[in-house]
């Protein structure tokens, strides 16, 4: 899904179709997390609080930029994410009030900016998903830049479109800078085939259809919980060494600066950061990584200290130039 801003026709229908309101004394939360697991927190807040919470899902770059649209007049009281980068997004327009200094300190530094205008609430790591019959661990690429090289053309897949590849395109911007981004952009769009979602690109991935794909890990975990059907032929790689391969995308929380209900927005957070909201990633079937201080992960789940994963600050994801520099790879 692009991150370009929507036309204002667009974003009136959808206002219109989807508006969000309150009651006095609850929240409005626009989640692009998952629905059930956004469901759960709801839940347990709602329980352990009495406050009322409603919830307007949709997608990242969806509600990112309808926040950015709908500016103080939002009806937003908080914003969850699955990756970080259309969080960037309304924080670069200003729109986020500092989250308070205790949510942020149940919080690894590792796992939310610097700058504290937002929040980690759970993360997901990048990795290769691989065909078991088609690819050994000697075939494996030793980085998410290999795939660049003229061997691996057809051979693997991507849902460019989505708000998931283009965290990761983020994190490389980051790490390597614009002109080596482009040049493996431009590779890749040689090399590799598009599919719509991670989902699809697991699958297809499944059936043999192609070698090997770059998703991130929760996909196959969640499938084999349910009748592996669509994850049994393949396995996950992961790239570590600190690779942008080994990204580790943050979900995240934010409280709206013009919302109406602050306090109750910030306890919301509060929560989903705490033992509570942190115990629903560890015992429930989102298979996403917990991100609280000594919080426990889903035991099914390889330590995210034994990834490697590279250091990025948050705050510098910037999915304004990442859809420039797909749109100019011919990806978008």
């Amino acid at each position: 899904m692009s991150s370009r801003i929507l036309p204002l026709s667009s974003l009136l229908l959808a206002l219109a179709a989807n508006t969000a309101v309150a009651d006095s004394d609850g929240i409005v939360v626009y989640n692009a997390q998952h629905e059930s697991l956004t469901k759960a927190w709801v839940d347990g807040f709602t329980r352990d609080t009495g406050i009322k919470v409603t919830v307007r899902n949709g997608g990242d770059s969806e509600l990112g930029n309808q926040i950015v649209q709908e500016g103080s007049a939002s009806p937003a009281d908080v914003f969850l994410t699955e990756n970080s980068p259309a969080m960037v997004l309304v924080d670069n327009a200003g729109l986020l009030a500092s989250v308070a200094p205790a949510t942020l300190a149940q919080v690894g530094s590792a796992y939310r900016p610097s700058h504290g205008k937002w929040v980690g609430i759970a993360a997901r790591s990048t990795v290769f998903v691989y065909n078991k019959s088609k690819l050994s661990q000697n075939d494996l690429p030793k980085s998410l830049l290999d795939l660049a090289k003229p061997n691996w053309k057809g051979r693997w897949a991507a849902s460019p479109t989505g708000a998931d590849f283009q965290a990761i395109v983020s994190a490389m911007l980051a790490l390597k800078g614009e002109a080596a981004t482009l040049e493996w952009l431009k590779a890749m769009k040689a090399n590799a085939t598009a599919y719509k979602g991670n989902s699809t690109v697991m699958k297809a991935v499944n059936a043999g259809q192609i070698d090997g794909g770059v998703i991130y890990h929760y996909y196959r975990f969640a499938d084999q919980a349910k009748t592996g059907e669509n994850s049994n032929n393949v396995a996950l790689h992961y790239f570590r060494h600190q690779d942008p391969g080994a990204f580790v995308s943050i979900s995240g929380g934010g409280v709206l600066a013009s919302s109406k209900h602050k306090e109750d927005a910030q306890a919301f957070l509060k929560w989903v950061t705490g033992h509570g909201g942190q115990n629903v990633l560890k015992t429930g079937s989102a298979f996403e990584y917990a991100v609280g201080v000594n919080a426990e992960s889903h035991s099914s789940l390889t330590p995210l200290k034994q990834l490697d994963a590279p250091k990025v600050d948050a705050a510098r994801l910037n999915s304004k130039k990442v859809v420039e520099l797909m749109t100019q790879a011919g990806l978008l």
